[in-house]
């Protein structure tokens, strides 16, 4: 599930703050981005998170800000004046002239520039992990509200379908009645006046309205769409889960649609279909 999570403490004069953005997927795969005094902790820091937070796409930020100079830039002396000295052998040799340009091609070779860092103290490490563990605090936080959230607009949709059901129900009588006085009077166009064989007439009829009929299919939703619900009521209302079910929804309403040969119904099924896709989108965004 999609979620955003952000703490902030100091250490001296250092602010260090924690970004956490999280969102749905199958596995836990994280992204860092980390001062580089803190790279050693990147291991911790992911272990923290998979254990917290179970899978997801994360991305996790730190930012330190210091009054402080973290880095401090130094000239290896010896070996920058060693590179200069063949950079001029070349330049004699070859007939050319160095120039101010020389001393940015001097910086820029290897070794030349070195840095000093300080070392991470055993306290700004700890620190960095308790606030790294209070930013997905409030991811979680963030997470469940955004989940009763998406319950709530699912349970709506799912009773909006069940609303539309009873919809159905009350044009049941008059379609099988529709059907039947259909297939009566093409059996009467067909047989041009001749005597018809009541008996078969009525086979017939029996047979065509079984086929047509949707009465299993309107039952069969009732039940995925109650279990549908019962189901986010469980602790283990995973997003996969209720994916099958809403499936099972779908196939009784498209079964329901395809036979319909009703105008009024198949109006009210496309309100369904409409309903089951937005459930469809916002499972997307639940583990």
């Amino acid at each position: 599930m999609t979620g955003f999570g952000k703490a902030t403490a100091r250490f001296g004069d250092k602010k260090i703050t924690v970004e956490i953005k999280s969102l749905n997927s199958k596995l836990f795969d994280l992204s860092t981005k980390l001062p580089g005094l803190y790279r050693e902790k990147e291991l911790v820091l992911r272990n923290i998170l998979s254990v917290a937070l179970g899978r997801g796409k994360v991305d996790l930020t730190v930012y330190a800000e210091s009054g402080e100079v973290e880095k401090r830039a130094g000239v290896n002396r010896s070996l920058a004046l060693a590179y200069l000295e063949e950079i001029k052998g070349l330049a004699d040799a070859g007939g050319l002239q160095t120039g101010e340009s020389t001393l940015s091609l001097l910086l820029n070779m290897p070794e030349v520039l070195q840095t000093q860092r300080h070392e991470l103290s055993a306290e700004e490490s700890a620190l960095v992990e308790t606030v790294v563990a209070k930013a997905t605090e409030a991811l979680l936080s963030f997470r469940k509200n955004e989940g009763a959230r998406l319950a709530e607009d699912i349970g709506m949709r799912v009773r909006n379908i069940q609303s539309l059901r009873r919809d159905v129900e009350k044009h049941l009588p008059e379609r099988l009645q529709q059907v039947r006085d259909r297939i009566e009077k093409n059996i009467a166009e067909v047989m041009y006046g001749d005597e018809i064989d009541r008996n078969r007439m009525e086979q017939e009829i029996i047979y065509y309205l079984e086929k047509l009929d949707i009465t299993e299919e309107h039952t069969r939703l009732k039940g995925h769409c109650d279990f549908f619900l019962e189901t986010m009521e469980t602790t283990d209302a995973a997003g996969k889960k209720l994916g099958f079910i809403s499936q099972e929804i779908g196939r009784e309403i498209n079964t329901m649609g395809a036979k319909a040969n009703h105008v009024a119904i198949q109006r009210l099924v496309v309100q369904m279909k409409d309903e089951l896709e937005k459930i469809k989108e916002q499972l997307l965004n639940i583990n």
